[in-house]
């Protein structure tokens, strides 16, 4: 979901491609001195601060239909902050090491997080109420449809502290994680690597690793590995300030692990989480170890080395895919899904909804924003015309058209757990993938897109589950004190050669790799809804197959869905129960079985 991007002004010519299309962020405001914007800032500030004078202490006191107007009035008051926020923040991640964007989105983050401080009661007071009064208030058929986000808000009542300190918490933000944040993003977007003789930014040298050209990709493995080498005193402070800051405040709540705060935001329990964990990590023989054994055969290899892990197959099509060509191949494949999603996505392409090219500062990665309600989302990519970027477009735009439907349900029910956040991305992937497949017409072609679909699957599945075990590991020695680079970088080792198998070799350097993952810098433990996702999307396309049309109203549905039904709920008008254990295996033998017709055609 914000897997963060950078671009390189001499990655590509972006004339092989085509026209890239750019964002128009206009829908937000025309501009950051508009009138629009200063006077959405000055109706925010009088708002936080009445709504704090007309409710604060009274919360108990509200009838039912009277808390539905403060609901009201909240939700409001959200959509202003998070309009102006958005705005503030993707011209920043258009161009990260502009100073003039930072100090923009910075004094924007410092007056909203001013202005909204009065209102940290609001939680904190409504969690205080008993539970035969909530239970009462909820008699009300219109304020019972906000009871998903009251549920998620008294999940965090034994964790909530003073209301003098919540306001403390959320006054010290901007100077702490988020200034942590800021400086990673700026490290990131300002770090310069030498290839072919050129000044490449980290996006254009990370292409490199899929080149066809063995002696580049490792030429970029261990330029990567320098570069990050140098800059590992910086990460690791990074990583062990937020870590400890996460430390001091899940001990101060009373968390009872470093993941439950995650798990609460995502609102599923910790079991489920852990079955899909111990199912990925017994998988792993079947897996990644299984089809990277076969891929070394195929490359001519007896050993792999890390920058072998995603080179092309010596027979793919390296040919550059014009930007047309991808939007036509997503496109076509989400209206033979349902006509309704490719209406959904057209405006993404003729609107500037989407910002596609490769620029100097860019951030680095892909994302889809859903902005507010109110608006619509921004899809941001590197497209660098290969194969593999012609697959995010598709999983970007998923979220994109997610984002769309879930935003019937208003500012405060739209926003989808994480672990069904992937939902509609990875089937958006499912859908273009199984459309190539269809119209592959040599065994060849079928065997590279198998090959690549698996890869991907495995980067989703067990490269992630890898990465949350190492952030499980991690945390847990960050509190036993301070951790050095090189006990960051024996952590990372400890599950890549677990997670990728006996085949590979690591070279000198690849410990430091952990430091340019976003992920665990901006959202602690996020990165298992990615497994969540492709488990449930495996399950769901399952169902897809079986049950046809019918399962296609269901599927909207769900989607439409967005915050407001748990995954438990979301899923049983399909037959599904992610709660089962056994539920993970039927995801991941869909992998299996493609690295068995993989086997299979080596006779």
């Amino acid at each position: 979901m914000f897997n963060k991007p950078v671009f390189d002004a001499n990655a590509s010519n972006t004339s092989d491609f085509g026209d890239l299309p750019e964002w128009d962020l206009t829908d937000l405001y025309p501009a950051q001195d508009s009138d629009a914007l200063n006077k959405d800032m000055e109706w925010l500030e009088t708002a936080c601060s009445e709504f704090a004078t007309d409710y604060e202490g009274k919360l108990e006191g509200l009838s039912a239909a009277e808390m539905l107007e403060a609901v009201h009035k909240y939700e409001k008051i959200d959509t202003i902050a998070g309009r102006i926020m958005s705005y503030a923040g993707l011209r920043y991640y258009q161009m990260t090491t502009d100073a003039d964007r930072a100090k923009f989105m910075a004094d924007a983050q410092d007056k909203i997080t001013a202005y909204t401080t009065p209102l940290v009661f609001w939680s904190l007071e409504f969690n205080r109420l008993d539970d035969a009064h909530f239970a009462g208030l909820m008699g009300d058929a219109d304020l019972a449809r906000y009871k998903p986000i009251f549920e998620r808000m008294r999940a965090m009542k034994p964790y909530q502290l003073s209301d003098e300190l919540e306001k403390f918490l959320h006054d010290q933000s901007t100077v702490g994680s988020a200034a942590w944040n800021r400086l990673f993003d700026e490290t990131i977007a300002g770090l310069t690597f030498q290839m072919d003789g050129e000044e490449k930014n980290i996006e254009g040298t990370l292409d490199y690793l899929t080149d066809s050209d063995r002696s580049k990709r490792q030429a970029a493995a261990e330029e990567l590995a320098r570069v990050f080498g140098d800059n590992v005193k910086t990460f690791a402070r990074i990583h062990n300030t937020l870590a400890k800051e996460k430390e001091i405040e899940d001990r101060w709540r009373g968390m009872e692990t470093p993941q439950t705060g995650r798990h609460l935001a995502n609102h599923v329990e910790p079991e489920v989480v852990e079955a899909l964990r111990n199912a990925v990590v017994a998988a792993y023989p079947r897996l990644s170890h299984r089809y990277y054994a076969l891929k070394a055969k195929w490359l001519g290899l007896e050993r792999m080395q890390v920058w072998d892990r995603n080179a092309p197959l010596p027979l793919e099509d390296t040919a550059v895919v014009p930007w047309a060509d991808a939007e036509k191949t997503v496109m076509e494949a989400y209206a033979a899904f349902d006509p309704r999603m490719a209406d959904i996505a057209r405006p993404f392409f003729t609107d500037g909804w989407i910002d596609a090219g490769v620029k100097q500062g860019k951030a680095p990665g892909a994302f889809a924003h859903p902005t507010v309600t109110t608006v619509h989302p921004y899809v941001m990519l590197n497209y660098l015309g290969k194969p593999r970027d012609v697959m995010t477009l598709a999983h970007e735009l998923g979220h994109g058209v997610h984002q769309v439907l879930a935003a019937e349900q208003g500012e405060l029910l739209s926003s989808t757990p994480l672990t069904l956040a992937e939902t509609a991305s990875v089937f958006g992937e499912m859908l273009t993938f199984r459309k190539l497949l269809d119209g592959a017409t040599t065994q060849e072609e079928r065997k590279v897109l198998l090959a690549g679909k698996v890869e991907d699957m495995i980067n989703t599945v067990v490269r992630q589950i890898a990465f949350y075990d190492f952030e499980c590991k991690l945390h847990a020695a960050r509190g036993q004190g301070e951790l050095t680079p090189d006990d960051i970088n024996a952590l990372w080792m400890s599950v890549q050669a677990e997670s990728l198998g006996d085949v590979f070799d690591f070279m000198p350097g690849y410990e430091t790799f952990w430091s340019y993952i976003p992920h665990f810098v901006h959202s602690p433990f996020y990165v298992y809804a990615y497994a969540f996702g492709d488990g449930l999307v495996n399950a769901l396309y399952a169902v897809y197959e079986e049950s046809g049309e019918e399962f296609k109203d269901k599927y909207f549905d769900m989607l439409k869905a967005g915050g407001s039904k748990h995954h438990k709920d979301l899923l049983a008008p399909f037959g599904l129960d992610a709660s089962d254990p056994a539920f993970w295996n039927k995801g991941l033998s869909m992998i299996e079985s493609m690295i068995e017709e993989l086997e299979a055609m080596e006779g």
